[in-house]
């Protein structure tokens, strides 16, 4: 295990997992920063959650790895919890989770609901979106928070949508105020062509191995059971 004293400690080491539990490993699979706040670090580290310092709190190293690098995603993926995923690993997750098959074709074969369609409909007509904005054009209110959430975990399970970054609200007068939206992305749009074009020479089963391997290695006492929910979603 590398021990992880700072943001670019956590980075080396993420790229060289390939992907990682967003924060401590309640699954059993793996993470990168193996320990929640409240507990012990297992060695000496300044590395403490939700102090705000953006290179000793993982919780700012979230936006961080969005805002300043493009080979690294973060977003609800694993276990419908948040978690990370290197570029060098997302076309093995693409073809273990979707082959071949789009949003369009899922949709028609009725394996996404009609409020996934909404909300991604609403980010691939503007590209990027924050929150409160997807709320609003795709037509949820208050009283559907339950049915918006869960749709937007889905589109993030099934890797149609990604965070890609944060913002805050704009006044009429164009300034900036609030809390920081965080703002999505079709996949399509965060990886690029070239990483769904290596995703097609994988196929499900060879994607299946090839991370069950990865797993295995990072955590030896990974379950058969757990990992194969991992890699599918």
């Amino acid at each position: 295990m590398m021990q992880i004293r700072n943001y670019s400690d956590f980075t080396d080491a993420l790229l060289q997992a390939g992907f990682s539990m967003g924060g401590g490993n309640s699954e059993g699979i793996y993470s990168v920063i193996p320990w929640n706040w409240d507990e012990t670090p297992p060695y000496e580290t300044p590395v403490r959650w939700h102090t705000g310092n953006p290179e000793t709190d993982p919780w700012e190293w979230r936006m961080r790895v969005l805002d300043e690098r493009n080979d690294i995603s973060y977003g609800k993926v694993f276990f419908k919890k948040s978690g990370y995923m290197t570029e060098a690993w997302a076309p093995y997750f693409l073809a273990a989770r979707r082959g071949t098959i789009d949003f369009d074709t899922a949709y028609a074969d009725g394996t996404v609901s009609n409020a996934a369609k909404r909300i991604y409909s609403a980010v691939l007509e503007y590209g990027t979106l924050p929150l409160h904005a997807i709320k609003q054009i795709a037509g949820f209110g208050a009283p559907d928070k339950s049915r918006f959430d869960g749709a937007l975990t889905e589109l993030q399970m099934r890797l149609f949508l990604t965070m890609c970054g944060r913002q805050q609200k704009l006044s009429q007068k164009g300034e900036e105020y609030g809390w920081f939206s965080t703002v999505f992305c079709t996949t399509e749009q965060f990886w690029g062509e070239d990483v769904f074009q290596q995703a097609l020479t994988v196929t499900k089963e060879d994607a299946i191995e090839v991370i069950s391997k990865q797993v295995l290695t990072l955590n030896p006492g990974a379950e058969a059971k757990k990992i194969l929910k991992f890699i599918l979603g």
